[in-house]
């Protein structure tokens, strides 16, 4: 089903009940691990039929179109207005599936490559949910007068890792194998709007405790990545108001940007899953707009969602045009830029993390940064 050359791991996927047995017997395995048992945990069903496209029209008189508010807050319009809307960065995305993508003429998204690695592979990541579309648009719309996104001439990966029929830890596997895809071919920055606390089954779920960026398989594969030269943002999650209260795996992971969700009155959302992380990190590291924010949903129409998984591709997408503006910075610096930036550096807590970045700011403390590297 899938490999991991970081991990040295291979996922198999075997129709009878002693594969395990037989695979620990070879002399090249250390050990093995049943991620997940069918049919209970993981149920194929028949694709989703896909209505017509609804057109999209001129909705306002701004440039920007409806993702004006969006943008404004994080203070982004100048980095554009320079010349910095992501052109020659490439972005991958990792979610559940990206319906109509490849249809909407509003989208005008520059799609690079395309991959699956879900535990149940797709005729199409075209025909899949339509989260990955929402999370796309928010980056890569570029509509004049409609719908402009943080990063609207970046070029992306749109990858498959999530099966939303089924929560299972197959999806760390497919996720750590969607990631070194990403890096294979080049990618700058990962969004990630997915995240875990519980599987299906009787499989043992993430703990609390473990929260701390190197227990969870997928947490350690998020780890790897600033190092690499990757930037991720991933979500929080949403889980401020349930009983597990806290970020999500890998949101915990080092080196990495947690983002939460704020409203447009900068006021955190009851949802936006908290931190810290248990070895006392500093998450979220920042937030985004993330309460009733415009989207592009699978129909063309534009809607408004909320969610972290929002909140994370807003930031994503003007990260990776900083990065564009500042290409001396490695991936870890980017990510010190980004928090340096936000409004509650000097003073962060476990619910806004660093804060609600500035990237005006932003470009002003890369450039003192790289001339600083310069002498």
């Amino acid at each position: 089903m899938g490999t991991s050359r970081w991990h040295n791991t291979i996922t198999v996927a075997s129709t009878t009940d002693d594969v395990a047995r037989v695979v620990k017997g070879l002399p090249c395995i250390k050990s093995c691990l049943r991620l997940y048992k069918s049919p209970d945990s993981l149920v194929v069903l028949p694709p989703e039929k896909v209505g017509k496209l609804s057109p999209i029209d001129s909705t306002t008189s701004s440039e920007y179109g409806d993702g004006f508010r969006q943008i404004n807050l994080i203070n982004g319009t100048g980095l554009h207005a320079a010349g910095f809307k992501g052109k020659g960065m490439l972005i991958a995305i990792i979610d559940a599936g990206f319906r109509n993508a490849d249809k909407i003429g509003a989208l005008n998204a520059n799609i690079k490559s395309t991959a699956d690695f879900a535990p149940r592979r797709a005729s199409s990541i075209f025909t899949e949910h339509y989260h990955g579309t929402m999370v796309l648009s928010v980056m890569a719309a570029n509509k004049r007068n409609v719908f402009i996104g943080t990063a609207p001439e970046a070029d992306y990966a749109l990858i498959r890792s999530e099966d939303t029929d089924t929560e299972t830890r197959a999806e760390e596997d497919s996720w750590t194998t969607a990631v070194e895809f990403a890096d294979s071919i080049g990618a700058d920055l990962i969004n990630s709007s997915l995240g875990y606390t519980h599987w299906d089954g009787d499989s043992i779920g993430p703990h609390l405790r473990d929260l701390n960026g190197h227990t969870a398989y997928i947490s350690q594969t998020a780890s790897m990545l600033a190092p690499k030269g990757i930037v991720l943002c991933n979500s929080a999650g949403n889980e401020g108001s349930s009983t597990w209260h806290k970020i999500n795996v890998p949101a915990d992971a080092d080196d990495i940007l947690t983002i939460g969700a704020i409203d447009f009155r900068k006021k955190s959302t009851t949802f936006s899953s908290i931190g810290p992380s248990q070895d006392g990190r500093v998450k979220p590291d920042v937030c985004g707009p993330g309460k009733s924010v415009y989207v592009i949903d699978a129909s063309g129409m534009t809607t408004t969602n909320s969610g972290t998984s929002f909140a994370s591709p807003i930031v994503c997408g003007m990260t990776a045009c900083l990065w564009q503006a500042l290409p001396e910075l490695n991936a870890k610096q980017i990510i010190s830029v980004v928090r340096q930036s936000a409004d509650r550096w000097q003073w962060p807590d476990n619910i806004y993390g660093y804060g609600v970045p500035d990237y005006a700011k932003a470009l002003s403390i890369g450039k003192k940064m790289v001339n600083e590297n310069r002498k």
